[in-house]
């Protein structure tokens, strides 16, 4: 009998395309509460202006999370490339 596995509950494949169809998603409905608050801008109270403001520096940090993960992969692969140019 084989020892037990343990899998983190962190663990988990994403493909690329989906984290980019979330990101999209999120940033559409940010877009759309944006558009909202505008056009009712009467009834705009300093609660609902803050939490606006809060989930667009959202999308703004998850933008740059995912730039960061396409520049680490990126030099990654260049890396890699130099390494069996080395060889």
């Amino acid at each position: 009998m084989g020892q037990p596995t343990y899998h983190s509950p962190w663990s988990g494949t994403i493909s690329f395309s989906t984290l980019i169809k979330s990101y999209i998603k999120l940033q559409s409905q940010v877009v759309s509460a944006v558009r909202a608050l505008a056009s009712n801008i009467s009834q705009a109270t300093p609660g609902a202006f803050l939490l606006l403001q809060f989930q667009m520096s959202q999308v703004t940090q998850i933008g740059e999370s995912i730039s960061n993960i396409v520049s680490q992969t990126m030099s990654v692969i260049n890396n890699t490339i130099r390494n069996q140019k080395t060889q």
